[in-house]
């Protein structure tokens, strides 16, 4: 893998039940699965297009939690970049494993406690799961969090993330982050907006219409969080739930 440390490089969902979730994705954003047999257990890899374009994967909950999409995060020596995060304040939830022909991998958490993995790529190709314009992939990675400051400083000092602006929010400032050496700005942190908004990332996936896409959701069962709002770059987004639970978020041009 030779995407830059601190990328996003790949997205999982884990679910209660993989089949209804990998038909629901696959209408919403037009996916296209395909199994993956060197993974434990049954695992999907879901495709924006075609099959070699993977966005992610989609597989059943092994752990005792709700239904939760949970992002990658590529660095250069997974062992290193966990010792650090520990030392940060930070939790493994899974110690550093390798995955024959996959990669080397661990499940961590902030402080704050939003969880996410580190990985480093088997593979010497880079990953194109994250894409600012291309449909089907993740457009967009926000975080919301308890202590906005004290998680900007824990992703700087882990990842090398940098704010770079901000828009004020009624709870908050919404600040957007870009990595170390490179001005694109590819997410955004802020405060939660109430107690009962869950700490976590939301990964939007970018869909070439949001009112369809909004009507589709809520067809197959999901619930939409709001209507499509408008965001600054010319874009619509909106939050939504899957029929199983878990959030994620979908962009698409105005």
């Amino acid at each position: 893998m030779a995407n830059p440390h601190g990328s996003w490089i790949w997205y999982e969902l884990l679910t209660s039940d993989a089949p209804a979730a990998i038909d629901f994705y696959r209408r919403v954003i037009g996916w296209v699965p395909t199994k993956f047999p060197g993974a434990p257990g049954d695992y999907t890899i879901v495709n924006a297009g075609s099959e070699g374009n993977g966005v992610g994967g989609i597989m059943p909950n092994p752990m005792d939690t709700a239904p939760v999409w949970l992002g990658y995060i590529g660095v250069d020596d997974v062992d290193a970049s966990v010792a650090l995060i520990e030392s940060l304040g930070g939790t493994v939830h899974m110690p550093p494993t390798t995955m024959e022909g996959v990669g080397r991998m661990a499940l961590v958490q902030d402080p704050q406690g939003a969880k996410f993995h580190v990985m480093r790529g088997a593979s010497p190709e880079d990953s194109r799961a994250y894409s600012r314009t291309e449909m089907g992939k993740a457009s967009w990675n926000e975080l919301q969090t308890g202590d906005d400051s004290a998680a900007l400083d824990f992703y700087g000092r882990a990842f090398g993330w940098k704010k770079n602006g901000a828009m004020p929010m009624p709870w908050g400032e919404y600040s957007f982050l870009h990595m170390s050496g490179d001005d694109a700005v590819w997410g955004a942190m802020m405060p939660r907006e109430n107690s009962e908004r869950a700490i976590g990332w939301t990964f939007y996936f970018r869909v070439p219409d949001i009112d369809a896409a909004h009507a589709k959701v809520r067809e197959l069962g999901g619930t939409p969080h709001s209507d499509p709002m408008e965001v600054p770059g010319g874009e619509r987004v909106f939050h939504a739930s899957d029929p199983q639970g878990a959030t994620f978020g979908l962009v698409a041009p105005r």
